[in-house]
């Protein structure tokens, strides 16, 4: 009996076998990836959501007529805690930088607010877990790229297909005021 044909299907098998193993592995560690990063911005997003109630605070003894504002930051916020997905999380955080930003405009008008040392510190520390909160999304939507990517390109996507890994959703929120070029005109 000649074993050298049975040899040669048992080396194939095992490469076989040790490419699905190391395809699989990659798109595990990707996917954990993505996840961690996730949990990085879900810290700031918490933080930050920490923040603003006491920033809201401070400054309503200083402007008892602007309700409406703190109203919308208040409900804004509820929405972003609340969101489950990252589409949700995305489309409710953007609400809220939409309605910090109204808040920011209103401060202006008082000025015995803006030299106000705790809400000068509480600014600093949003403006701060802000920055934090960018580079979390960038890192998260790196690492998004990277696992969507392998679960796309061939040859990983076959061991992808195989074991119903899904793609991940990237983290943007519409910012149409940051978007939209503003027009100058003398």
């Amino acid at each position: 009996m000649n074993w050298i044909p049975i040899v040669i299907i048992v080396i194939v098998l095992v490469v076989l076998i040790g490419w699905i193993i190391g395809m699989y592995n990659k798109l595990v560690r990707l996917r954990n990836q993505v996840r961690n990063a996730w949990s990085q911005i879900d810290v700031q997003l918490k933080r930050r959501h920490d923040l603003i109630p006491n920033l809201v605070e401070t400054a309503k003894g200083y402007m008892k007529h602007e309700r409406e504002t703190f109203e919308a930051i208040t409900q804004a916020r509820a929405a972003a805690v609340g969101a489950k997905t990252v589409g949700e999380t995305a489309k409710a955080e953007g609400a809220l930088q939409g309605a910090l930003s109204k808040f920011n405009l209103v401060v202006e008008n008082y000025p015995e607010l803006k030299a106000n040392q705790n809400f000068l510190s509480l600014q600093e520390e949003l403006t701060s877990t802000e920055n934090k909160v960018g580079f979390a999304r960038q890192f998260y939507n790196d690492a998004v790229l990277q696992y969507n990517n392998a679960t796309e390109v061939v040859p990983t996507n076959i061991v992808a297909g195989m074991f119903q890994f899904q793609k991940s959703e990237f983290f943007e929120i519409e910012e149409p005021a940051e978007r939209n070029v503003p027009k100058v005109s003398f």
